[in-house]
């Protein structure tokens, strides 16, 4: 039994050239695909409610606000604390808010060419960054890391900002493929806080999530004190969940009640334990 190989599934990479362009690469891959899709929409699909308080305008100018602001961009003013909907949660919940509130009168075309504009500046700003600084120290959204760490981070919220939007749409797609790996990769990376401080596996647990499609994987979690991931179990697992891929990122997200899907989801195991699992598994913010 061996701790999961990262570097497999994306996570890390040892030569900092290589590190720089597998990025850019994904960026590349995870914005060109949004602004295809953002093509194919007309104004009432872009009027579709994607996220709590979001349509899909409102998820669109948060992809354009954040990286307006990873470009050097000043970030609108806060908003009143009586401003804000019920959805706005916390503090970087607020500081999303403006943005969708500064864009929303933008029209939905100029909000595209916006997307276009700043995902190309983005793209040719990390380009240009000498590789080594992808190693420097920097704040992410998952603790304290490296700038690299932060764009691995980056592709995975555009990715899964995409499916809110094909979701909201009824247009499925982009579900396998580099960038759906790497978001993958970066679940795996939190799956052992996830199973326990989200989920409350106890210890002892052995647990598979077996995802059955477009991206097929046996996800193993031992609990022993803390928990690893590995890339196999001693026998079979005390505690299983099949179900497939996107419904799977989509429970991770928060973006689903569970309890409306447990019927899409097959339980193993410790059935009580399995169903603990599945209905507890968000973790994103």
């Amino acid at each position: 039994m061996t701790d999961q190989d990262s570097t497999a599934l994306g996570a890390g990479d040892d030569d900092e050239g290589a590190t720089r362009s597998r990025i850019v690469a994904l960026l590349r891959a995870a914005w060109g695909s949004i602004g295809t899709l953002l093509g194919e929409l007309d104004d009432a699909q872009w009027a579709a409610p994607a996220l709590p308080g979001w349509d899909v305008h409102g998820v669109v100018a948060h992809i354009v606000g954040d990286e307006l602001q990873l470009a050097g961009g000043n970030p609108p003013p806060p908003l009143p604390d009586d401003s804000v909907g019920d959805h706005v949660h916390n503090d970087i919940a607020r500081m999303n808010e403006a943005w969708i509130v500064a864009l929303r009168a933008v029209s939905h075309s100029e909000l595209r060419d916006a997307f276009e504009e700043i995902t190309a500046t983005r793209l040719a700003q990390l380009e240009a960054m000498a590789p080594e600084a992808y190693e420097e120290p920097s704040w992410t959204p998952v603790g304290p890391g490296t700038y690299g760490r932060f764009m691995e981070v980056r592709v995975f919220d555009s990715w899964m900002h995409e499916e809110d939007i094909r979701w909201a749409v009824g247009i499925p797609g982009n579900e396998s493929g580099p960038v759906a790996e790497q978001s993958l990769a970066e679940v795996v990376s939190s799956l052992g806080y996830i199973v326990v401080k989200r989920a409350g596996m106890p210890d002892g647990s052995t647990i598979r999530i077996r995802l059955t499609g477009p991206i097929e994987r046996d996800l193993h979690v031992v609990v022993e004190g803390r928990a690893r991931v590995v890339d196999n179990l001693p026998g079979e697992p005390s505690v299983s969940i099949t179900l497939p891929f996107p419904l799977f990122m989509r429970l991770i997200g928060g973006r689903l009640d569970p309890a409306s899907v447990i019927d899409q989801v097959e339980l193993g195991g410790d059935e009580a334990l399995a169903g603990q699992l599945a209905t507890n598994m968000a973790f994103t913010i």
